[in-house]
């Protein structure tokens, strides 16, 4: 199935789609008991509600209102069952067109550098020819999903940005002054993509992509 409007729910995703405006407490209270049902049901609950969403757009540039109108909800999953149904009838990234970027973030949370869950935080980059991209793609939400990547609770979600030359993924975590969080997080990274020695990982808090207006360049740290 390919990602395309008519297959989406094609609202907007405002500030307050699939947003839970209560307390953490309040929140961890909702989770279990959506897990309670999931055991019930006798399917396999996840640790986080995900939801799938993408963002096609004309290149040029981003505003904030622009950026947000155009991101469409694909379809959201809390259980292992939920996640295979949903990821086996995604169009796979070589055949979605360019520019696009592909989100996976945890319910609640906008793919938005202002998203309050966002704005405190950063994100790691590693960009990849075209040709093998979608597979570390797939390493990546397979590692999100079952929560295995380090400091997981500090992870935010996951974007694969479909480009011209290169394809670039990115991982999204709430505090970027956390260094020891930070450079877990990257060495997870390492370790459940089997990056080659040679592929370089870039870091850039989402503070400094709003003052230039740029989600890739200028990055502060290398890894």
């Amino acid at each position: 199935m390919e990602i395309t409007e008519e297959e989406t729910e094609n609202n907007n995703y405002s500030n307050n789609n699939a947003r839970t405006a209560s307390s953490p407490d309040n929140i961890d209270k909702v989770a279990e008991e959506r897990q309670a049902r999931d055991l019930e049901a006798g399917l396999h609950p996840l640790k986080h509600k995900f939801v799938f969403l993408y963002t096609r757009r004309t290149p040029g540039v981003r505003t904030q209102t622009s950026y947000e109108e155009n991101i469409k909800k694909i379809m959201e999953f809390s259980t292992v069952e939920g996640f295979w149904v949903c990821y086996c009838h995604l169009a796979r990234p070589s055949s979605l067109p360019i520019p696009t970027d592909l989100h996976l973030f945890k319910e609640g949370i906008r793919p938005l550098w202002e998203d309050s869950a966002n704005s405190n935080g950063g994100k790691w980059i590693i960009r990849f020819k075209k040709a093998v991209s979608g597979r570390f793609w797939e390493d990546l939400v397979l590692a999100l999903v079952g929560d295995q990547l380090g400091y997981s609770d500090n992870v935010c979600g996951a974007v694969l940005s479909i480009r011209f030359n290169e394809d670039i993924l990115s991982i999204w975590n709430r505090n970027a002054s956390d260094h020891q969080a930070v450079m877990a997080l990257r060495d997870s990274l390492k370790r459940h993509l089997k990056l080659p020695h040679n592929y370089v990982m870039e870091y850039k808090p989402h503070d400094a992509s709003l003052r230039d207006n740029s989600s890739y360049r200028n990055t502060w740290l290398r890894g």
